[in-house]
């Protein structure tokens, strides 16, 4: 016997009801701005009500890892129930937030059930961003981003299957598209996925296969602009471009990609000639856009959006006009703050001590200051980059660096003990334990 899951019906939506008369913060999204704004409320006299369109808190820096095997899914993407299971003040919905009615005060959630009304007296906007194509949606088909569980597991699939294609292919063509890999974005994650799949290609797998010499594939890193890691300035830029010449990655900077399809990259160099790169792996890692729900919010407030898409917010992250709607992490635009997962922990952390202050009587907190503690990225095993105040450096103590900050700020002992296990098998030997992979995360989006 079959049972269907029941088609959902916005017209027919279910209130929650609230579980006391106190004071109701109802969070948005389960990212770090969300569990981190949720985590800081758990003494306070307040029922807090998470609405998340994942049962997860993605930890997105590491996502790149799940996409080349190194990691699992559940070693960065722990379910959000689990994490606050101890929370008796926090109770967690599943549901895509479709609208927000700051009149009435009513957040609006699509799940697989229908539609979900929840009322709240506070409200954290912390709906994070997605990938931006820059106007050029049609390229997700053909390259996947990197935002999601589904967008790292489909790349797993397509990484490791164009390696089993190519032992395949009789045509020697068509083999060297198969073993052609483009990233596009040289910005953090598009170098640490250029240099993970580069490490599969020259180290990992070249004793795999029969027919085919993988330490031949071609890792292509393409950008816009004309340097790598730009935000790092201009001595971690050169050498994280040494270093990934040094690993095989080819990197063409001052290319602009103008088409995708299934064979390959159009591409317009600064001096305006066209060209393409046969390829049949590619990954976008080029630019965000904010959630949607960050237009709804200025359109009802009078308030105003950035380019990407991200809220214009009153130096205490709250939305102009609305002091009870606080907006956080990559949704607000602040003194040009990063969309840094940093960014988003203090902004979800200082939003929740604010609405503890006026529930108390006592005075507001001073203005939102963002404490920067630096930026990283790896570009291979033993070497990454690291800049954090007024000390830059690269290679192998700024991957410890690396390593230490990220095992840190995983969710749960078990999460840090499993991920570490892995980083060991992968960096100091040559395995790989996450390699399984699927037709259907590789064809999940291709239209029939």
């Amino acid at each position: 016997m079959t049972v269907g899951t029941p088609a959902p019906s916005p017209a027919t939506p279910s209130p929650v009801e609230r579980k006391s008369s106190r004071h109701q913060v109802v969070v948005i999204g389960s990212g770090f701005g969300g569990l981190w704004a949720t985590e800081a409320l758990a003494k306070a006299v307040v029922d807090v009500v998470m609405v998340s369109g994942t049962s997860h808190h993605l930890f997105q820096p590491l996502l790149y890892q799940v996409a080349t095997g190194v990691l699992s899914e559940g070693e960065v993407a722990p379910a959000t129930r689990e994490v606050l299971k101890k929370q008796r003040n926090a109770t967690v919905l599943l549901g895509r937030v479709t609208d927000i009615d700051i009149a009435a005060k009513t957040v609006t959630s699509l799940s697989p059930v229908g539609t979900t009304v929840t009322p709240y007296d506070t409200l954290i906007v912390a709906a994070g961003a997605g990938q931006s194509y820059f106007g050029n949606d049609q390229f997700s088909e053909f390259a996947p981003g990197m935002k999601s569980i589904d967008d790292a597991l489909e790349l797993r699939g397509r990484i490791f299957g164009c390696f089993e294609l190519a032992e395949l292919s009789e045509d020697p063509e068509e083999r060297d598209e198969w073993l052609t890999f483009v990233v596009v974005g040289a910005g953090p994650t598009g170098v640490e996925m250029a240099g993970q799949i580069s490490e599969l290609a020259h180290r990992t797998l070249r004793r795999d296969f029969r027919r085919i010499d993988t330490t031949k594939a071609k890792v292509i890193l393409l950008d816009a602009a004309p340097t790598v890691l730009g935000v790092f300035g201009d001595k971690l830029s050169i050498a994280a471009s040494e270093q990934l010449a040094k690993i095989g990655v080819d990197v063409e900077l001052n290319a602009k990609v103008v088409g995708v399809d299934n064979t390959g990259v159009d591409i317009v160099d600064s001096d305006g000639k066209e060209r393409r790169i046969r390829c049949r792996c590619k990954v976008w890692a080029a630019g965000v856009s904010a959630s949607p729900l960050g237009k709804q919010l200025a359109e009802q407030s009078g308030g105003e959006v950035d380019r990407a898409g991200r809220v214009k917010v009153n130096d205490d992250l709250t939305l102009p006009g609305h002091p009870e709607i606080f907006v956080v992490g990559d949704m607000m635009a602040l003194n040009n703050l990063p969309g840094v997962a940093q960014v988003a922990m203090q902004g979800g952390k200082y939003a929740a001590g604010q609405i503890i202050r006026r529930l108390r009587g006592e005075p507001p907190a001073p203005p939102f200051k963002y404490f920067d503690k630096g930026s990283m990225a790896t570009i291979s095993r033993f070497h990454a980059v690291a800049s954090v105040g007024r000390i830059r450096m690269a290679g192998f103590f700024a991957w410890l660096m690396w390593l230490g900050v990220h095992v840190m700020y995983l969710v749960g002992f078990k999460n840090r003990f499993t991920t570490m296990l892995h980083w060991a098998v992968s960096f100091i030997f040559r395995g790989r334990s996450q390699r399984t992979t699927t037709r259907q995360q590789v064809v999940a989006r291709r239209r029939p």
